[in-house]
């Protein structure tokens, strides 16, 4: 029986009532994370499982979950690793304490950290060395902070909020300005100004700290945030880059913003006109799953801001690892060595890979 108009009124609307989508771009994985997750994937290869992995490799939640299903284990503590097996570090930079630690307990041992944080790890090396004490804009308790501040522990103050610089105390030496990567530009420009304004001649990098994909993702969603009704933010909980993502669709005064780990956590009840984005720890399989929920009536139109060309090597431990697995294959099949090519990692997508391991996961064995 139809509904009364009555009825009609305050039904709920199903995904089938969005009209466009529009879609961000740059979104999902960045330089740091494509390299981590390829990394990763060659321990998985490579080792009989267990391959152990401090901290999560990204902050996502498929991903690590895939990881997991395929025998590697994250850790928080490193003294949780036996002794002799297989370690990767994670993208978010360790302390260097752990390094060390690391390579006393691992067989083999890779750090998948970003070039970025390992730029800010230097830059804090630098400065406390040359007597300066930093100021380090970071969110408490997240990985890549806790591991920056263990770079000069003495010399450094993490703070967050306006409030934060105005609680510090006042410094006999020279002081020196720098950010966790992942911040927003809402994050670190409010503090990065209070310090400035307290404290005379600071120095900062010449080159931002603060993530250029980062920077991207966040450029692509305010571009489209005016046209929505909605705003569907794909990524983690964990995920400081995708949360920024989710306080800029909110600010930007989009009255829903929704973030969620995958399409199963979408309401049913969208319409209109949808943005959709991605932190830089998400997989484009789950931005695919979302456009498929949602069923645009009028199609999707992409919201691109500049083109990503940004690529990250494998760490050198992997790098090494490929050489000497690819010589092994050409020797053991007989290719001469002027038929030999070597790998090109630039042309594998970590999307790709990741399809692979699910493909792999899903395999039966057979005794």
């Amino acid at each position: 029986m139809a509904p009364t108009p009555q009825e009609a009124q305050v039904a709920p609307a199903t995904a089938q009532h969005v009209d466009r989508v529009l879609l961000a771009a740059p979104r999902g994985f960045c330089a740091g994370v494509e390299m981590a997750i390829k990394a990763l994937s060659w321990m998985v290869r490579t080792f009989p499982a267990p391959v152990y992995c401090y901290h999560e490799i990204v902050h996502n939640q498929l991903v690590v979950e895939r990881f997991t299903d395929l025998g590697v284990i994250f850790v928080d503590d490193i003294s949780e690793v036996p002794t002799g097996m297989p370690i990767m570090l994670s993208a978010h930079g360790s302390a260097p304490e752990v390094v060390e630690e690391a390579r006393r307990r691992g067989s083999y041992v890779v750090d998948s950290v970003c070039p970025l944080v390992t730029k800010v790890h230097h830059e804090v090396k630098v400065r406390s060395a040359k007597g300066y004490h930093i100021v380090y804009v970071g969110h408490e308790g997240h990985e890549e902070a806790v591991g920056t501040m263990a770079v000069a522990p003495q010399s450094i103050s993490r703070v967050e909020t306006v409030a934060d610089v105005m609680a510090l105390q006042d410094f006999d030496q020279p002081l020196a300005l720098l950010a966790q990567t992942t911040l927003s530009h809402r994050d670190w420009e409010g503090v990065a100004l209070a310090v400035r304004n307290r404290f005379t001649d600071v120095w900062s990098p010449g080159r931002s700290d603060l993530c250029f994909a980062t920077t991207n993702r966040q450029s692509a969603l305010m571009q489209m945030a005016e046209r929505c009704d909605s705003i569907i933010v794909i990524g983690s909980s964990n995920s400081s880059n995708t949360r920024a993502l989710e306080r800029l669709a909110i600010d930007s005064g989009c009255k829903r913003v929704l973030r969620v780990n995958s399409a199963s956590e979408l309401p049913h009840d969208l319409f209109g006109q949808v943005g959709v984005t991605a932190g830089a720890s998400a997989p484009e399989e789950l931005v695919e799953e979302v456009l498929q929920f949602l069923k645009p009536t009028n199609g999707i139109e992409e919201v691109r801001v500049t083109e990503e060309d940004e690529y990250f090597p494998p760490p050198r431990n992997i790098r090494e690892l490929q050489s000497s697995t690819l010589t092994a294959c050409y020797t053991m099949l007989g290719v001469p060595a002027a038929q030999r090519r070597n790998i090109d990692d630039r042309k594998t997508a970590a999307s790709n890979v990741l399809d692979a391991l699910r493909q792999q996961e899903s395999t039966p064995t057979h005794d």
